[in-house]
């Protein structure tokens, strides 16, 4: 594993593009902590941001793993690049010439899928203990351990979403047509649900075949947390005149179903770099 990690990491940090893409990924990352300094007027009330609860335990959990989750698609471009560059420099075809495996090629870019989850969970981790124990009115440990999973389930969301990356690198080769096609993919997700619950299934049918589609299942895993705010709860009972009972938590069946989207893609870029004539 060390060896094949090692290779990998070579490759993209001696790579201008990879090293701008991956050092800007962490600087957007840490401007989240610049949340806590905007302020704005409604009228003559002053609105500050930090003090809505926004970095309060255990809420910080789920407010920054969603915000951090955002902005993996500048980790995406990196994985797809990483791939396509494979094709275009040479350098898969050098690695099965010096001895390298198919299946180790493959293991060498999960890995590094891996370790590039592993790094931003952390990231986010200590981010997020830094500003929750600056700005939050809880600091008790029961309380600042309460609701981690978030965490694991930005792990396994940026792991799923990767290695979704990595297959159509694999797939489309050109690092521009395999991003093209992540959007087409979200849109087509979107289209389907919306043909079967018009002509096929019920409402709740077509949104739990909707829940079982690659990229819906992990946006699913860290949902919306802003309708958790009290000040947007209220605004939103006084709209609708009613509560709207929501599940804010991370579902180990939805956990489940990104795991074996996982397994897919990795298992699928292995079969079609196996059976492809390089």
């Amino acid at each position: 594993m060390k060896r094949l990690l090692s290779i990998e990491l070579q490759k993209l940090f001696k790579n201008r593009s990879s090293k701008i893409l991956i050092l800007a990924y962490f600087v957007l990352l840490s401007l989240i902590a610049l949340i806590a300094s905007l302020k704005f007027n409604i009228g003559s009330f002053e609105i500050n941001i930090a003090e809505q609860g926004i970095f309060n335990f255990p809420y910080i959990w789920h407010f920054n793993t969603y915000i951090a989750s955002i902005l993996k698609l500048f980790l995406a471009i990196v994985i797809v690049s990483m791939m396509s560059n494979e094709y275009s420099y040479g350098t898969l075809k050098q690695n099965l010439i010096d001895g390298m495996s198919k299946k180790e090629f493959i293991l060498s870019k999960f890995y590094t899928i891996l370790l590039f989850a592993f790094v931003s969970t952390v990231f986010i981790f200590i981010l997020s203990l830094i500003l929750g124990y600056s700005f939050s009115s809880y600091d008790e440990i029961s309380i600042v351990t309460t609701e981690m999973e978030y965490l694991f389930a930005y792990f396994i969301k940026l792991v799923g979403f990767f290695s979704f990356c990595l297959f159509l690198g694999i797939l489309i080769k050109r690092s521009a047509f395999a991003l093209g096609f992540l959007m087409i993919q979200y849109i087509g997700e979107r289209i389907t649900f919306g043909i079967l619950k018009k002509n096929f299934l019920s409402d709740k049918m077509a949104n739990d075949v909707y829940d079982l589609f690659p990229l819906e299942a992990m946006s699913n895993l860290i949902k919306e947390p802003f309708t958790r705010l009290s000040a947007i709860s209220n605004l939103e009972t006084a709209i609708g005149g009613e509560k709207v009972w929501r599940f804010y938590g991370v579902h180990f069946g939805e956990v489940s179903i990104v795991i074996v989207w996982t397994f897919i893609f990795i298992l699928t870029s292995f079969y079609i770099l196996k059976k492809r004539d390089l």
